[in-house]
């Protein structure tokens, strides 16, 4: 699929971008917009820097996201956030009836007045 990124068209195919990617890792932290390619986020300037082996001053984000997403790649405005495990439900609160603190409410033994 011919694709402009920086001026220059480029010819390219899903399976070149993820040939070309291979063995390169994603730059940490992921920030911006980032795309999934090989089960892998990448930050699209990375992407963009690798496929067209140019500095990444010489085209924005938006123009490597269109390209990649009309390649069939997924790409994100944010880095997606990272799945957590849903909270167990709180236990019910129970009243300790030895407890004598001074939120303590029992009087036995005490004598008043």
């Amino acid at each position: 699929m011919r694709c402009v990124i920086a001026r220059y068209p480029f010819d390219l195919t899903k399976s070149e971008v993820e040939e070309m990617l291979k063995g390169i890792r994603p730059e940490q932290p992921v920030t911006g917009q980032c795309a999934v390619i090989s089960r892998k986020l990448y930050p699209v300037k990375q992407v963009g820097e690798v496929i067209t082996k140019q500095d990444r001053r010489d085209f924005t984000a938006f123009e490597v996201t269109r390209a990649l997403t009309r390649l069939g790649f997924t790409c994100h405005e944010t880095p997606p956030a990272p799945a957590t495990p849903a909270p167990a439900p709180a236990a019910p609160a129970t009243e300790n009836p030895t407890d004598s603190g001074p939120e303590s409410t029992s009087y036995i033994g005490t004598t008043l007045g």
